[in-house]
């Protein structure tokens, strides 16, 4: 046992009463009850199924959590006896996953990296099999995790440059850490040889795909979606999703140069983190438009239409299939173009995609996706398809191909980790 882990799991102990407060606080300032808040603590608010096979997958983030739900929905057909639990460690994350859980499929919030909330966890699930999503190592939840018996893989396994480099630093609790691990599969070659390179054992390293390339559906509001089309009856208009601050002017230069075109284009502007829409209203009236708002509980109707709600794209893809998806004119990263794909809709994004790099050069190779990097390339992607129905229909096939291809690889990914995990079929 390493001593950088002893070291952890003392500082742990000492500093779980003060990291309790303040997770406990953030989600009942969130809104949640005690007994959900008390989940952080390892206090299971639900029971556990009795008698079957019970498998836990763990995620950080939202975009982590909705990842899987297509996986688990797979895993649940192969094994129609089996339950799932799914954690996560935020409200927001709670909030999305909940109206989408699959089958068999409960929420709870992951315990702190401590003794005392992994204890009690772990007693009270008893999970046979953990699956971790991407690379949040919490050093006592692995190791807790696989001395409970439970079979454990990771999947979408990726870490950054900066993330690599520490581990390299220390490599006894690196290889302490990744040997828990029955299988990892990583999103490519590059990121399996980086895990190897770490200590992750070679054997059981393979790359796998970007679980968020085969997300499932995003949700469609059909009352809200109904609502919407009547009225905008049949105006052109355009997406723009998930934009970041510094993003949204330019999407709105882009917006007022369409507009001179098109004059009763309108744009839905759906920004990445809603709590923002205060500051993206005041933009929007800077740049001279005008405005209804969805947490106002307007209908689209004017130049732009302020989509700032949690939950809802997948209405708003419903309407167009012309969506600039934002995270990609600065270095973000970018955002899920699979989404898109999966509505019927063509994806225009900046050229800083590096989260999703593999993704979008096969979608940029077989047209299903387009590059503007300002706001005069998006004018000019953006009117093309506007102009020429022709060159949309042959993007949107090319989408829809896309989308197709990548649901079809679920299957193989569920079967390995069915294998690896020792999970009986049926």
């Amino acid at each position: 046992m390493p001593l950088l882990y002893r070291a952890w799991v003392a500082v742990s102990a000492l500093l779980l009463p003060f990291i309790a407060r303040r997770e406990v606080g953030k989600l009942r300032k969130a809104g949640l009850s005690v007994d959900r808040a008390h989940e952080k603590l390892g206090n299971a608010s639900l029971r556990r199924p009795k008698g079957a096979p019970l498998i836990w997958f763990h995620s950080a983030s939202v975009g982590e959590s909705l990842s899987v739900l297509a996986l688990i929905t797979r895993m649940g057909v192969i094994l129609p006896n089996a339950q799932f639990l799914m954690t996560s460690g935020t409200a927001t994350s709670a909030a999305l996953v909940g109206t989408r859980l699959p089958p068999r499929c409960v929420h709870q919030f992951a315990p702190l990296d401590a003794g005392g909330p992994l204890k009690r966890f772990l007693r009270h699930w008893k999970p046979d099999a953990a699956i971790f999503v991407e690379s949040e190592l919490w050093p006592q939840m692995l190791r807790r995790t696989h001395d409970s018996g439970a079979a454990m893989a990771m999947v979408n396994a990726r870490l950054s440059e900066k993330s690599l480099g520490q581990w390299e630093k220390q490599p006894a609790l690196a290889r302490y850490l990744l040997e828990v691990f029955d299988l990892i599969l990583t999103q490519n070659d590059a990121m399996a040889e980086s895990m190897v390179a770490i200590g992750a054992p070679a054997a059981r390293v393979a790359r796998g795909v970007n679980l968020k390339s085969m997300a499932g559906p995003l949700p469609v509001d059909e009352d809200a979606l109904y609502e919407a089309r009547a009225a905008l009856g049949h105006r052109p208009l355009w997406v723009a999703s998930s934009t970041h601050k510094g993003e949204e002017e330019v999407v709105l230069a882009a917006h007022k140069a369409l507009l001179e075109t098109w004059p009763d284009l309108c744009l839905i502007l759906a920004p990445r983190h809603p709590e923002r829409g205060d500051d993206v209203a005041g933009l929007i009236s800077a740049a001279g438009l005008d405005m209804t708002r969805r947490s106002a509980g307007d209908p689209p109707g004017a130049q732009v239409y302020l989509a700032d709600t949690l939950g809802e794209l997948g209405t708003w893809y419903g309407l167009s299939d012309l969506v600039f998806l934002g995270g990609s004119l600065l270095p973000i990263g970018g955002h899920n173009p699979f989404e898109v794909a999966q509505a019927g809709g063509i994806t225009i994004a900046g050229p800083h995609v590096a989260n999703f790099a593999e993704t979008y050069a096969e979608l940029h190779q077989t047209g299903a996706a387009l590059e503007a990097g300002d706001a005069d390339a998006i004018v000019a992607q953006m009117g093309r398809l506007l102009q020429d129905a022709d060159a949309r229909q042959t993007h949107r096939a090319a989408a829809r191909a896309f989308a197709d291809a990548r649901t079809d690889q679920l299957d193989s990914i569920a079967h390995r980790l069915i294998k690896a995990l020792r999970l009986a079929d049926g």
